[in-house]
């Protein structure tokens, strides 16, 4: 994963309303941020797993981050 990479994604979830990153469960959470990250960008199959499996080991991150922003 590149740092343009993780800087898009983090970007992405520090401007998602915190709320919905707090309602939704991990899986949907995780399929709803790739989605998001996902349009516009041509990811491949790799990218995708290597984004998922990122997101996977840090969404307790990411509740609490949106946690600290509600």
């Amino acid at each position: 994963m590149t740092p343009t990479m993780l800087r898009q994604l983090w970007s992405l979830i520090e401007t998602t309303q915190a709320n919905l990153l707090l309602k939704l469960d991990d899986a949907t959470l995780v399929q709803w941020l790739l989605k998001q990250y996902n349009q516009g960008r041509a990811l491949n199959h790799d990218e995708i797993h290597l984004l998922s499996d990122y997101l996977n080991n840090r969404v307790s991150l990411i509740r609490d981050l949106a946690q600290q922003r509600c």
